[in-house]
């Protein structure tokens, strides 16, 4: 397919005129027109931009692209780097943030809740633009046997705040950045909330509201989307895809 095909398609397959984000969604760096061979990774780092410059990529699809608010707009250093690589070898670069974490299907949050087989996930409309998703567990079970759950789906012990003796079946969720969400999913009435990383705040705020709160790593909890959305492309389209995890203990 080509690059235009690509873009135009996922910015509907992904609602993308739907978000307010932190940076752009879509083609972010324009490569060759012909799109076969593609790399999805949760960054894009040098060391993604590298293995996708081995396997002779042609296109990049990243959760987290280039071009964020409020950073520096040269291209000198690092960013003179990665967008170097790129032009040289002639690959596109695609980002897809929010638009990646909301998608009903594919996206981080509904990838992340079949991951934890967690029973009728579904997103809380009503705010956030729809980030914060909610549901519940099969069984209550203790907090610390939560802990070993998330350990064995993602990879990584989770920080929990709160009483690991505790039962918790009510859950909601944000992949991410998104500990300060906790105080809405507080006001949700659920027993725990999970994302990503966690600020000195997240503490007082669980506990003096009484919920669980599980830091369960940013990379770690946005790893599935990324690979669900290479995986339907290289089904719809014929594509070569190669998910790359570049570890990351963030």
């Amino acid at each position: 397919m080509t690059r235009t095909e690509l873009a135009q398609y996922l910015a509907d397959f992904l609602n993308v005129s739907a978000f307010k984000d932190y940076a752009p969604n879509g083609l972010q760096v324009e490569g060759k027109d012909n799109i076969k061979i593609i790399v999805t990774g949760v960054s894009a780092c040098q060391a993604l931009i590298d293995e996708a410059i081995r396997l002779n990529a042609d296109a990049i699809i990243v959760h987290h692209g280039f071009f964020w608010k409020n950073e520096p707009e040269v291209i000198t250093g690092m960013k003179q780097r990665r967008i170097k690589a790129l032009l040289t070898h002639d690959i596109s670069l695609f980002g897809y943030h929010l638009p990646l974490d909301a998608h009903p299907m594919l996206g981080n949050n509904a990838t992340l809740a079949r991951q934890l087989e967690i029973l009728n996930p579904e997103a809380v409309e009503e705010v956030a633009q729809g980030l914060l998703w909610r549901g519940k567990l099969d069984l209550p079970m203790s907090a610390r046997e939560f802990s070993g759950v998330l350990e064995r789906a993602l990879g990584r012990a989770p920080l929990h705040i709160g009483d690991g003796h505790a039962p918790i079946q009510e859950l909601a969720w944000c992949s991410g950045g998104a500990q300060d969400y906790i105080d809405i999913a507080a006001n949700l009435g659920v027993d725990a909330f999970i994302s990503g990383e966690v600020s000195e705040r997240t503490f007082h705020s669980a506990i003096e509201q009484g919920i669980h709160y599980y830091a369960a790593g940013h990379h770690a909890t946005e790893r599935f989307g990324i690979q669900a959305l290479g995986r339907h492309l290289a089904r719809e389209f014929a594509l070569e895809h190669h998910f790359i995890d570049i570890a990351n203990p963030v």
